[in-house]
């Protein structure tokens, strides 16, 4: 598990997927994004699904994978559905899935037909691409989120992760801690949704987060390499 008294600026930047997603955003803006993540060296870039194709043109050869997202934000797809979002993506070059499980499901107690949906996007990406399940945690009680992680982890994704960025609420420490908890060591945790800051960064991090969805990548990583002083407030938990 990383922390963030002995994390370097390497393996910081490679915590964060650098978000492009904002449905306003131009073609000049998506390449202005990858040529930042490629000069952050972050993990990877989540882009829209309509720009997977330019952004693994821009960024071939960078190291910095480009994913997308499926079943977003959350539309109820049909499985089918995700199947062929995440069939195209990976046409297009996309190494990387975030999917939204089907909340109205999860809330309604049907955990083996939220499971199988997972499991079918995992199933048409395997060997091709990790899975990341959205859970979309502000919709759900502490205990449907303890359970959708291990339905996710069940399904054989490689992430659980908070949020969309398009609920009411994000990514949280007291959340994140629980997601690690639910799952185990084969299963990563990813935050997203309000980190903006290092302070947040490293606090979710520290949370037990791996991944970090993020749009203010430069300001938090260059406050890093500045050595810049914040004091990590763990006392309570709280919204990042």
């Amino acid at each position: 598990m990383l922390n963030s008294k002995t994390i370097t600026l390497e393996q910081l930047a490679k915590t964060i997927d650098h978000s492009l997603l904002k449905p306003e955003m131009t073609i000049p803006e998506v390449v202005a994004g990858c040529e930042l993540a490629a000069e952050c060296r972050t993990a990877s870039v989540c882009a829209k699904p309509c720009d997977v194709a330019t952004c693994v043109g821009i960024l071939a050869g960078t190291g910095v994978a480009v994913g997308t997202v499926v079943g977003f934000p959350p539309r109820s797809n049909l499985a089918a559905v995700k199947v062929f979002e995440a069939q195209k993506a990976m046409a297009d070059g996309a190494t990387e899935l975030d999917m939204v499980i089907n909340i109205g499901h999860m809330r309604s107690g049907q955990f083996d037909e939220v499971r199988q949906d997972i499991g079918a996007v995992v199933d048409a990406s395997r060997g091709r691409a990790i899975v990341k399940v959205i859970l979309e945690n502000a919709y759900l009680t502490k205990d449907e989120i303890r359970r959708a992680c291990q339905l996710a982890e069940a399904a054989g994704a490689h992430f659980v992760k908070t949020s969309t960025g398009y609920a009411p609420s994000g990514a949280t420490v007291e959340d994140v801690k629980l997601m690690r908890a639910s799952v185990s060591d084969k299963v990563q945790v990813k935050a997203a949704h309000g980190i903006r800051t290092l302070e947040a960064l490293l606090e979710i991090i520290d949370a037990g987060a791996t991944r970090v969805g993020a749009t203010t990548t430069k300001s938090m990583l260059d406050a890093f390499a500045e050595g810049k002083s914040i004091q990590i407030r763990t006392s309570s938990p709280r919204r990042v």
